[in-house]
């Protein structure tokens, strides 16, 4: 039978339901708040995941994309030169046969017989004798009491200022070269200070009333003594595999309409010579003089291409090293249908070069990047953070690097190797310079095509003559010292000894003759006076 509750009983069941039906409905909305927050978390988790996920399957999908860039390879900034990463396209060098035999040619080694005569074929009568014509020519105007030179006067002229820079007296004063106390006798007995000083004025190399008709010619001054001694240097000697194509700097500090401002250079200022020099030996084997723009026409363009292409002119199967002044991508093409290889570093703003090996940041120190065509290597280097060192080669076919620890491209080391041709030539030119201060830049021309001329006259006679005087440290000195003793025609020395002595037989008497036989000291008493024919 059922229970019958009061009314307060009934209201206190009913509230009391109440309360619990809230709390068990708010536990379930909190779990199930919690459940949809846990599923939220849970969610995120899968959303940041997916994202990831995403992300990183964006940055493979990204490197991945630079990856088949980089082996698909790259496009120059101009999109005319496509490179690739690879050489497995690239041909193989192979050298052209060259067409000259290194070394002294044969007409060279036929009139070479001593050092003396290897300097007179660079040196020439004709050039002698053209200075001499104009010398006189001028002497005659200028000056009242002008007595005419002669080819012998000329020599030894020429032959005191290379003694002068064998004895390393070029910025030494003339006075004090032909002073008795303190100068060297072998100039007083040559010829006279006054002559001396008198023909190194008035030396001229061209005739000064006739340059109105060559006023195009900014070096008509020097023009034709300058081509006959050029024309001469190809002759006498054939260049071996490596030539180096640069600048060449004669100092002068005078007026000049193209004197030459080159810091890097020793003397800084002077007269620009471009030169095409062998690098083994630093032969001069062709020189330009850089005269400038002519007046009123535009800068040159491409002029380091023209340059190169007219300084290696009848060269084949040789290598020509060059700085990024003259290297480019057309100047490499060029000389490739010439028959000739190119090495040289190359300047980033080059349109054929692609961007991506012009970025230095963020790539590893000593590090190195290829790039190929069928024909051309291109080679990034960063030897330091910040630094990219970019080369162009037409002969290194291949990415070969050193196995040092700098790990080097053997494109580098090359060019390392031959780079130095015509600095060289700088170097040992400087050694024993005859190069004196002067106003006149003919003049410090001429000095500096002397000083080439016994240097390459060196370099002949012992190309001939390997074994002369091979022991000796101060060899190219006892060749210049050679060289003027023939240019000086031998000229007796003066004695030195001025103060008096014992007479060989008298015990008193203090004299300062000597016999012209055997040199001792003797007085009147004891020596006898003869004329030359009774001698004999």
């Amino acid at each position: 039978m059922a229970r019958h509750y009061s009314t307060q009983e009934a209201l206190d069941i009913i509230m009391h339901s109440d309360c619990e039906d809230g709390s068990s409905s708010s536990s379930v909305d909190s779990e199930a708040d919690t459940e949809e927050a846990s599923e939220s978390t849970e969610d995120a988790s899968e959303v940041g995941t997916d994202q990831l996920e995403s992300n990183s399957d964006s940055s493979e999908t990204e490197s991945g994309g630079v990856l088949e860039e980089a082996a698909a390879g790259w496009t120059s900034k101009n999109g005319k030169v496509f490179w690739s990463p690879t050489n497995t396209e690239t041909l193989r060098y192979v050298p052209a046969a060259r067409s000259l035999i290194p070394g002294p040619t044969h007409y060279a080694v036929a009139r070479i017989s001593d050092p003396a005569s290897s300097f007179a074929l660079l040196m020439t009568d004709d050039i002698l004798q053209h200075i001499v014509s104009m010398t006189n020519l001028h002497g005659r105007r200028s000056i009242a009491e002008w007595r005419d030179m002669d080819t012998e006067e000329l020599q030894a002229n020429v032959g005191l200022l290379i003694l002068a820079g064998v004895y390393r007296s070029k910025n030494e004063s003339t006075l004090s070269l032909w002073s008795e106390k303190s100068g060297r006798s072998i100039f007083r007995a040559t010829m006279s200070h006054k002559r001396f000083h008198q023909i190194s004025r008035t030396l001229r190399f061209d005739d000064k009333l006739s340059r109105p008709r060559r006023r195009d010619d900014k070096l008509a001054a020097f023009r034709k003594v300058w081509d006959m001694w050029t024309h001469r240097l190809p002759m006498l000697f054939s260049p071996f595999s490596d030539v180096c194509v640069d600048e060449q700097l004669a100092p002068f500090r005078g007026r000049c309409s193209f004197k030459q401002y080159m810091p890097k250079k020793p003397a800084k200022y002077g007269i620009k010579i471009w030169a095409n020099c062998d690098v083994k030996s630093s032969y001069a084997w062709r020189l330009q003089v850089y005269t400038g723009k002519a007046a009123g026409s535009p800068s040159e363009v491409n002029q380091g291409m023209r340059v190169v292409l007219e300084m290696t002119e009848g060269l084949q199967g040789h290598i020509i090293t060059c700085d990024n002044f003259f290297t480019s991508f057309a100047l490499a093409e060029e000389l490739l249908r010439r028959k000739l290889a190119l090495v040289g570093t190359i300047r980033r703003n080059k349109p054929e070069l692609p961007p991506i090996l012009l970025q230095a940041k963020a790539r590893a120190i000593l590090s190195s990047t290829f790039a190929f065509t069928n024909t051309h290597t291109l080679v990034s280097y960063i030897p330091r953070r910040g630094r990219n060192v970019l080369l162009l080669s037409t002969k290194h076919r291949s990415p070969d690097a050193s196995d040092e620890m700098k790990r080097k491209p053997v494109i580098i080391k090359d060019y390392n190797r031959c780079k130095g041709g015509v600095d060289n030539l700088d170097k040992v030119v400087a050694t024993y310079s005859c190069r004196r201060r002067t106003n006149r830049w003919p003049l410090a021309l001429f000095h500096n095509l002397v000083d080439i001329s016994h240097y390459n006259a060196h370099v002949l006679w012992t190309s001939i003559e390997p074994s002369w005087q091979q022991q000796k440290p101060y060899r190219r000195r006892l060749f210049i010292e050679k060289i003027c003793r023939v240019l000086l025609q031998g000229p007796p020395l003066i004695s030195e000894r001025k103060s008096r002595r014992q007479c060989h037989f008298c015990m008193d008497r203090r004299v300062c003759s000597t016999c012209c036989k055997c040199g001792k000291f003797i007085c009147k008493d004891h020596s006898l006076s003869i004329c030359s024919p009774c001698s004999t």
